[in-house]
């Protein structure tokens, strides 16, 4: 799907946010700069999140607490080690996990997660998503029906 502008962008991720549950899984794909912390930025809007969403790059892990906590992953620099930090505290918490770079971490993920690759496309973005497991399955319908 063809995303024209940020706010595009945010307001897509705010209704992917409304959709989801507890130890629901989002998995950002792109290259640097392409709003994987945007999206974020939305998702947090569906969870009721009022906080400024900044990039875990550096701290690895943000935690936000709305309708259910938020756990914004940045797995870039810590690549394909991760043992370095404790996903399953995440993964099968009570909140919903979002891991930019996740594709880093894809022995470790669950069997249950979206997928959203994002691409620059012209002014715009181009999304892809690809559910692995039923629960996304049902998330990728919802938000195609919205």
């Amino acid at each position: 799907m063809h995303i024209e502008n940020e706010t595009a962008l945010v307001a897509f991720g705010k209704r992917l946010g409304e959709l989801l549950k507890a130890q629901d899984v989002i998995v950002l794909t792109g290259d640097l700069g392409t709003g994987k912390t945007t999206v974020t930025k939305g998702i947090a809007q569906g969870l009721g999140i009022a906080q400024m969403i900044k990039s875990p790059t550096y701290t690895i892990v943000r935690e936000y607490e709305g309708h259910l906590p938020l756990y914004h992953l940045d797995v870039y620099r810590i690549g394909d080690d991760p043992d370095s930090i404790d996903l399953d505290e995440f993964l099968f918490g009570e909140g919903v996990t979002v891991i930019e770079w996740g594709r880093l971490l894809e022995s470790s993920l669950p069997k249950d997660y979206l997928e959203v690759k994002l691409a620059v496309s012209g002014e715009g973005r181009q999304l892809t998503l690809e559910a692995k497991g039923a629960r996304a399955k049902q998330l990728m319908e919802d938000l195609t029906i919205a």
